[in-house]
């Protein structure tokens, strides 16, 4: 079965790979047609435009190598690897992230239904039908990808999906700046998501540009997929939770294929100064009483004052970021270095009013 998913991911692609030439060579022939009034000339630089085409990186491809270039820089900034397979730990590790407990009880309910139905399966007994794509909704910074790389974990080991890999993509990466050219780059991410779970960030925006936009073609080419491979991959679609509303209800097709919205709440201050903690041990870094205190209440004031664009986990990365950069400011005043002034943040270091 996987294998005839692939051929099919396959054939999609050559398919909307031809058309995106024939496109071209229409157009270059029209073109040298209009200028020269030769049809024999035309048909030839078609030809010759084609071939060209053919021969050339296209931009998704050349896109697509960017794009894995800064995956292997950022690795070390990531919390986990993009194509980690997790194993039976899935839920144990999803219950050691900082805060969202309504998040991890959603999707250890989601696991447990889904192990129970397998057991109801070797037991002989009939199954109740279940969607296993989601919506994740949310402010910025909140988790949806860390959740998202674990739920495809837990997928794997419970037979959803057979590798358990997570592929990222949003806007950009599925949407072409040329006719024809939009499908062949949905078609190809999907192709890479096969066996796991495709995660669409800001799905929303697929439907906010002009009239010319291709953003429909991309979710009528992602609908279509989900039915002819359904069983070959699943789809978290994330975003803001009223864009992703709206973004669904906006589509009759989306609404039948996703109906499990999961929200994942803001960090309380509590909860982001965990993480400004945890990042400061990942690091080797100790901060002192005077300054972890005021930190506290600068967490504090923050989610008190908190607007939409408020970055959550982002904004602690942020703040984290600069106190280093005030540290080593401060250290370079100096001209003894030792192991515990290197490590020590001081109050001086946070880049905080008052």
């Amino acid at each position: 079965m996987k294998q005839q998913g692939k051929s099919k991911s396959n054939f999609h692609t050559f398919i909307s790979w031809c058309w995106y030439l024939l496109i071209n060579g229409v157009v270059i022939y029209l073109v040298i047609e209009a200028f020269s009034e030769s049809f024999i000339l035309g048909i030839i630089f078609a030809i010759i435009g084609c071939l060209l085409l053919a021969q050339t990186k296209s931009p998704m491809q050349a896109e697509q190598s960017i794009e894995k270039e800064l995956d292997e820089v950022m690795k070390e900034d990531s919390p986990t690897p993009t194509n980690r397979t997790y194993s039976k730990d899935g839920i144990p590790e999803l219950n050691n992230l900082i805060g969202l407990a309504t998040v991890k009880q959603e999707v250890t309910e989601l696991a447990n239904f889904i192990n129970i139905q397998n057991v109801r399966k070797q037991k002989g007994l009939k199954l109740t039908p279940l969607s296993y794509h989601c919506v994740f909704t949310g402010n910025p910074g909140t988790g949806k990808t860390t959740v998202a790389r674990i739920l495809a974990g837990i997928y794997k080991d419970l037979g959803v999906v057979s590798t358990g890999h997570l592929v990222e993509t949003d806007r950009s990466g599925l949407i072409g700046e040329y006719v024809g050219q939009t499908a062949i780059k949905t078609n190809s991410v999907i192709d890479d998501a096969i066996g796991g779970v495709l995660f669409i960030d800001e799905a929303y925006s697929l439907l906010g540009g002009s009239v010319a936009d291709y953003g429909k073609e991309a979710v009528a080419t992602l609908l279509k997929r989900m039915e002819d491979d359904r069983g070959e991959f699943v789809v978290i679609l994330a975003g803001y939770t009223k864009e992703m509303k709206d973004f669904i209800n906006s589509n009759p097709g989306l609404q039948s294929r996703f109906s499990r919205y999961i929200e994942f709440p803001d960090y309380n201050a509590d909860e982001l100064h965990q993480i400004f903690q945890k990042l400061l041990a990942k690091f080797d870094y100790k901060i002192t009483k005077d300054a972890d205190a005021a930190l506290r209440d600068f967490f504090a004031y923050q989610v008190a004052h908190k607007d939409a664009n408020f970055g959550n986990a982002r904004f602690v990365r942020n703040v984290f970021e600069h106190t280093l950069q005030r540290q080593a400011a401060r250290l370079a005043n100096e001209d003894d270095h030792t192991r515990e002034n290197l490590s020590e943040i001081t109050k001086e270091d946070l880049p905080i009013e008052g």
